[in-house]
């Protein structure tokens, strides 16, 4: 009993998280504005840090299991990386809301992966699931005129750093969703891997010689929101993952892509046109369908 309650405990912490992420790539975006696409990733990953030293704590790195460690640290940094850079170097603000949409396929291709390398048993609504999903990006990526193939390879074409980052951030994360759950053994990196990422950013910030910095009250408060959702976003989405039911949240995770739009919607002062809805309810159906699928039966 008590193990049960402890389990959904942490499953409703990591339903917070799914909270908390909705509001990432409006204020990515806002921060990339201000301090521009690798400076802002930067601060936003050290203040975030930051908070997770004073929250969470240090990671107790000696104890956690080397290959979690390893490729913990490795899929964690190339995943932040793919993220927050595709969200700062997006053209205009439909694009990092398209983009962000992009990497809102990870619950549908992390449920694959969980059949495929972790033995996850499923049954047949994971393929139209799948479909669904892949299709609603598809949608979103087609502009106002909704499933049109031209217009989204022109679309995507037009800023292919853009669209190729969010994508493979996409495989990453769902690989580290995949992999943490077999090799963490209960150990949580967050603190850690958030430090790893601030570090490579500036590494990059420095080695390229990064855009002008504009400082002002509203880039300040954005930078201090996204460090805040960023950070406690992950802590509680890795407690939720290491304790909780991955399964219910994978499935809950569906919410983000509307959840996401409409806020980044509002914060970017961005309308969005109805084909785009289209396409964000399309990813949030096939991310239902692929937790249909692999739920198990009572």
């Amino acid at each position: 009993m008590h193990s049960n309650s402890k389990t959904t405990r942490a499953t409703l912490i990591g339903l917070l998280a799914i909270l908390l992420w909705s509001s990432i790539v409006g204020l990515i975006r806002s921060v990339s504005a201000s301090f521009g696409a690798t400076g802002g990733a930067a601060l936003i990953y050290t203040v975030a840090s930051i908070l997770l030293l004073l929250t969470v704590g240090p990671s107790k790195v000696l104890a956690f299991p080397r290959a979690y460690l390893a490729w913990g640290s490795l899929l964690f940094v190339a995943y932040e990386m793919c993220l927050a850079l595709s969200i700062g170097y997006a053209d205009t603000n439909r694009q990092a809301i398209e983009v962000g949409m992009v990497n809102y396929l990870w619950p549908a291709v992390t449920m694959v992966f969980a059949i495929l390398f972790n033995g996850q048993t499923t049954r047949w609504p994971i393929v139209p699931g799948v479909a669904l999903a892949i299709a609603g990006v598809c949608w979103v990526l087609g502009g106002d005129a909704g499933l049109d193939p031209a217009a989204m390879v022109a679309n995507v074409r037009d800023n292919p750093l853009s669209y190729g980052l969010a994508f493979a951030g996409t495989l990453i994360w769902a690989s580290y969703c995949t992999v943490t759950a077999r090799i963490a053994n209960g150990s949580n990196g967050v603190t850690l891997f958030f430090m790893l990422t601030a570090i490579a950013l500036w590494i990059k910030y420095l080695a390229i010689g990064g855009e002008p910095m504009r400082v002002d009250t509203r880039a300040v408060v954005h930078l201090l929101l996204a460090a805040a959702a960023m950070g406690f976003g992950y802590a509680a989405w890795n407690v939720g993952i290491l304790h909780g039911n991955v399964t219910v949240l994978a499935g809950a995770s569906y919410f983000i892509p509307v959840l996401s739009a409409a806020l980044a919607a509002l914060l970017l002062d961005t309308p969005l046109s109805f084909s785009f809805w289209q396409g964000a309810a399309m990813v949030c159906a096939g991310s239902v369908l692929c937790w249909i699928a692999t739920r198990r039966r009572s």
